[in-house]
């Protein structure tokens, strides 16, 4: 009946959310959002206030769909007045709030069953701000400090994850996780995760860039998004450099996003750039010509991944 009640909870929970998009937008093989992070150093320098955020993404970049990162405001969880006011601002831009990626709050695969208890219930208000701004989810950490077996790591993250889905399903989100690092850039592992906790509102962020998993050890992209992608509800376009036609020379955006489109996602693909070649307003510029290019390209193609 648990499970029931959840799976019930879950329907409908997707990558585009609730929003209703138009007709012109129905039409695109994907939709274009704007991730926090591409911004880190002109937030972390104090050169943009987190508030701003909504405007700058609208104005400067003409993209109305945000993906938030909560150390930009990590002490505002709770605050009821700046999240009022963060959320007044995305409105008064026509900006929609599509998730907060959640970082710092504990290893959701901790070995201690105590602490993994403590780091579940530290991410609970975190699904309560996003509950607030109106997402679909909230992007975590499938952390386990490599301790144990690939089978007992495993093991602990779908357990973390699992009371953490079972909460956020009460509140209508997702708990959705991206290859960041360790095992979770190992797409088998984080796929296997995601099958241990077989919740309908348990999915995946595949990044197109994140699988390193150690210093010497470089889990293959394409190959790690293919796995990802069954589970996934959000898609993180990560950039750093381009060549002298535009496409990132680490990431065969093409051969990517027809692995997107080849799993059924129709969702928003998040820009993430993170290079420090070009300046982030013209690193962001780029990832969205790039984006906007092969997606037209696919367009044309009927929107067929082929």
């Amino acid at each position: 009946m648990k499970q029931t009640a959840l799976a019930t909870a879950g329907l409908g929970l997707v990558g585009v959310g609730s929003r209703r998009v138009g007709a012109a937008e129905r039409r695109q093989p994907f939709l274009i959002s704007l991730a926090e992070w591409s911004l880190h150093r002109t937030l972390f320098s104090r050169k943009l206030d987190h508030l701003d955020f909504p405007r700058v993404a609208k104005a400067d970049f003409g993209l109305d769909a945000i993906e938030l990162v909560n150390q930009f405001f990590k002490d505002k969880a709770k605050d009821t007045g700046h999240l009022t006011e963060f959320r007044k601002r995305a409105k008064d831009q026509g900006v929609r709030i599509l998730l907060i990626m959640v970082d710092g709050e504990g290893a959701l695969g901790e070995p201690d069953e105590a602490k993994r208890k403590q780091a579940v219930e530290n991410h609970y208000k975190w699904i309560e701000a996003a509950k607030f701004f109106g997402c679909h989810s909230i992007r975590v950490n499938a952390e386990t400090h490599a301790v144990g077996s690939y089978d007992e790591q495993m093991a602990r993250a779908a357990d973390g994850l699992r009371r953490l889905a079972e909460y956020a399903a009460r509140h209508g989100l997702n708990v959705l996780v991206e290859n960041h690092g360790h095992l979770s850039s190992n797409g088998a592992w984080l796929a296997g995760v995601m099958k241990q906790v077989d919740l309908p509102n348990c999915g995946t962020l595949p990044d197109f860039g994140n699988f390193r998993i150690r210093d010497q050890e470089e889990y293959d992209r394409y190959q790690g998004v293919a796995e990802l992608m069954p589970f996934a509800k959000a898609v993180s376009a990560k950039s750093h450099d381009f060549d002298s036609e535009g496409n990132e020379i680490h990431t065969d955006y093409r051969r990517m996003l027809k692995l997107v489109l080849a799993a059924g996602y129709r969702g928003y693909v998040g820009i993430e750039y993170e290079g420090s070649r070009l300046s982030e307003a013209d690193g962001i510029r780029a990832t969205l010509r790039l984006l906007e290019k092969v997606r037209a390209e696919l367009a044309a193609n009927g929107g067929a991944p082929a």
